[in-house]
């Protein structure tokens, strides 16, 4: 019998600018929050997982030092827009292994230090160069599936709007996101252009900040009647994709999606809700698809029957998602899960989906050449 992994805890800080703020304080902030939610003290914890992309060396160890959680085993991970998800899917391992029995995750990320602008693509990848030589950005690259998608699916550019409307409408009542202003179609297709079809509001902001931490345990909760647990955590990597790929298929995510779905052993249509990784808006049409939430090319209609809205059979991205909420890359997957708990546990006033008993998470990350995405993580919570 599989041991079974539980989320005794979830916080995390509002996402926005924190001009007054550091990464320390976030950080801890946000672990402070998980310990007293999981009533655990920091002599309990064991391991701790910190995720992080631009934060540089030793990160970890830096913002818990002062805060007293030292001594345990601390991991640093990096995997992109995928950190988060990663170090949990990695703090999962370790306690089903039996190596740990109560462990912290967190996620922190401050990239208004940055300066805005878009993400590079990575740096490190000599064919990447040959991309970015030719004016390849993470934004052309989508804005590229998104004229790819209009086209094959005879559809108009209202249907990618309409993600980024529902979207920050749901952000609207969220307290932690950063984008909490209502917007309709005609405002979204008609804010700045970016990449060709999509506009500034169809893309996540490239300048937040913000943390999120989870305490997982192998110890069944005892403040809580009815304890989140991890069914399944996946993670994989992309192929590399020689000659001429269909570049609206989420391979990465799909294969990753129907491993946690047999890990789990739930099927598509059980899920109750999903946050996505929708740092363009037609990632999210594509997710759609690549999660079994809709058949191949019936992602916009789904989204157009208002399923996936607040409401909706399968809300997606409740907690405003990366277009709204924002995309601090680290913290990202961590707060997914986050909101997953909350809603769960109905704490997620002003957004709550009723008697909701399963949710997924889905983050990717890496934008290198030849593949769809470096990283892909799927996590089903449930109860």
């Amino acid at each position: 019998m599989s041991t079974e992994v539980y989320v005794s805890g979830a916080a995390m800080t509002a996402f926005g600018r924190h001009n007054d703020r550091s990464m320390q304080e976030l950080a801890q902030a946000a672990v402070l929050g998980a310990l007293e939610d999981a009533a655990v003290v920091k002599g309990r914890i064991q391991a701790i997982y910190a995720a992080n992309v631009y934060g540089g060396m030793v990160l970890g160890q830096v913002l818990m030092r002062d805060l007293g959680v030292t001594g345990p085993a601390l991991y640093n991970v990096e995997n992109a827009c995928a950190s988060g998800a990663t170090a949990v899917h990695l703090a999962c391992q370790a306690l089903r292994l039996g190596l740990y029995e109560t462990v912290l995750v967190f996620g922190v990320e401050q990239l208004t230090q940055l300066g805005g602008g878009t993400i590079p693509l990575q740096r490190n990848d000599y064919k990447t160069e040959l991309y970015a030589g030719q004016g390849m950005t993470l934004p052309t690259v989508y804005a590229m599936r998104g004229s790819r998608y209009l086209y094959e699916r005879d559809e108009t550019p209202d249907v990618l709007a309409e993600v980024a409307v529902k979207n920050r409408a749901h952000g609207v009542r969220n307290p932690f996101a950063q984008q909490r202003t209502a917007v309709t179609v005609e405002e979204v297709l008609q804010s700045r252009p970016v990449a060709e079809p999509l506009t500034l509001l169809q893309c996540c902001p490239s300048a937040v900040d913000g943390a999120a931490a989870v305490i997982l345990t192998t110890r069944r909760p005892s403040q809580q009647s009815a304890p989140v647990r991890v069914l399944a955590s996946a993670v994989q990597s992309g192929h590399h994709e020689l000659g001429c790929d269909d570049i609206l298929d989420a391979e990465i995510t799909s294969r990753t999606a129907q491993l946690a779905y047999e890990q789990a052993g739930v099927d598509p249509k059980d899920i109750g809700m999903v946050e996505l990784h929708d740092a363009f808006t037609i990632a999210e049409l594509l997710y759609y698809e690549a999660l079994q939430l809709a058949w191949p090319g019936e992602g916009a209609a789904l989204l157009r029957s208002g399923a996936t809205a607040l409401g909706g059979r399968v809300p997606v991205n409740p907690s405003g998602g990366l277009l709204a909420k924002g995309h601090p890359l680290g913290a990202t997957g961590v707060a997914q899960m986050v909101e997953v708990v909350w809603q769960i546990q109905n704490r997620a006033e002003g957004r709550q989906i009723e008697n909701l008993r399963l949710g997924l998470t889905q983050c990717t990350g890496g934008g290198i050449a030849g593949v769809d995405h470096a990283a892909s993580a799927v996590h089903i919570l449930g109860v």
